[in-house]
């Protein structure tokens, strides 16, 4: 093989390599897209079903004020529990990290307990139709926030070990994939336990 010849084929050899290597490395790059999107989307889906919560407590207060008499006592209290709903449904959108939303939850487990006070005091209210439909639809809330979490957290777990894992951890560093951006959820003491939407007689 002449000197000309074996240039070309160094030439055409380090091309297949460099070709190879780009290859390996947009796939590696777009993995990391891939599952940081993810997340990104499961983290909408938790939001989404905090918000949706959110949004059936005013429900609960509405339908508890069309049952209640209006004795100034009453009055007092759906005027407190209205002003809770609004600014839960504000906490919840506001919401950037799973503690902001772990926040949220504390505040709707204590806003239904202060709706139970008030039902309590009305019993013909648990047997309504649309009362019942709301105790349905939150504690469906409740498993779907739970399926959200879960689904979002296996999202975080497979972004942070593809950014942590070698060789993918070189290009992440280079890109700006950092391992600690997506936060997972961690049970609170007594998350494990919905919040009670079924009233006692």
């Amino acid at each position: 093989m002449t000197t000309k010849g074996q240039a070309g084929a160094i030439f055409i050899g380090v091309l297949v390599i460099v070709g190879i290597f780009a290859l390996v490395f947009i796939g590696i790059y777009n993995g990391l897209v891939s599952k940081d999107v993810d997340a990104q989307t499961k983290w909408a889906n938790v939001q989404s079903s905090y918000q949706r919560r959110a949004d059936l407590i005013p429900n609960l207060v509405a339908t508890v004020q069309g049952a209640a008499d209006f004795e100034s006592g009453t009055q007092t209290q759906i005027a407190e529990l209205r002003t809770g709903a609004t600014a839960l449904q504000q906490q919840v959108a506001s919401a950037k990290t799973p503690e902001d939303l772990q926040a949220a939850q504390a505040s709707m487990t204590g806003l239904i307990g202060k709706i139970n006070v008030v039902v309590e005091a009305y019993p013909q209210l648990k047997a309504t139709e649309n009362f019942k439909d709301l105790q349905v639809q939150l504690e469906g809330t409740e498993n779907r926030i739970q399926f959200e979490r879960n689904n979002y957290n296996t999202a975080v777990k497979t972004y942070a070990t593809s950014v942590r894992s070698f060789p993918t951890n070189i290009l992440a560093n280079m890109f700006g994939f950092n391992a600690d951006k997506w936060k997972m959820f961690e049970a609170t003491p007594g998350a494990e336990t919905a919040p009670k939407v079924t009233f006692t007689n």
